[in-house]
């Protein structure tokens, strides 16, 4: 399913992503994935009496594929991942249940593409929010106006900016 700028607006809902319960083993599949053997991922007497944490900490690159994986899923084969900024705010343990949500922010037109400023965060089963950002994605203005692979920066893209998180 290809996003159409001209099906959207400012306050739309655009995904969602539940990811359910991180266990231990899902995090300390993604450490060996990435060569990340931390003992704060894996150790939980290391990562609570050592290093003072709440738990087995779930991986920011982790929550950062995340965030990735749901702006790709919204722009679809279409669209295009053009920026991504996002700000950690709080800490994400084993057990925890992490969920994905994006919401447009703002819309343009810029040389017949359509340029979509993504609200993105992270959040757990309480409803707190430990990662917030923002992307900005190029989708087609319409199903004839197919944006071009492969994409090629102009500077009058940079109309559009992420904003400063707070």
């Amino acid at each position: 399913m290809t996003l159409l700028w001209k099906e959207i607006s400012p306050g739309s809902v655009v995904g969602e992503l539940h990811k359910g319960i991180i266990s231990t083993a899902h995090i300390m599949r993604w450490c060996a994935a990435i060569e990340n053997f931390h003992r704060i991922h894996y150790d939980l007497p290391f990562a609570t009496e050592h290093d003072k944490l709440p738990g087995i900490l779930i991986n920011g690159s982790w929550k950062q594929h995340i965030l990735v994986q749901l702006v790709k899923d919204i722009l679809g084969e279409q669209g295009w991942l053009w920026k991504l900024s996002f700000r950690y705010k709080s800490m994400d343990v084993a057990g925890d249940a992490i969920s994905a949500f994006a919401e447009v922010v703002e819309q343009r037109k810029i040389n017949n593409l359509g340029f979509i400023l993504i609200k993105v965060q992270l959040s757990d089963q309480d409803a707190t929010v430990s990662t917030t950002g923002y992307a900005i994605g190029v989708v087609p203005i319409s199903s004839d106006h197919p944006v071009p692979y492969p994409f090629e920066y102009d500077p009058a893209f940079d109309q559009m900016q992420l904003p400063r998180i707070a």
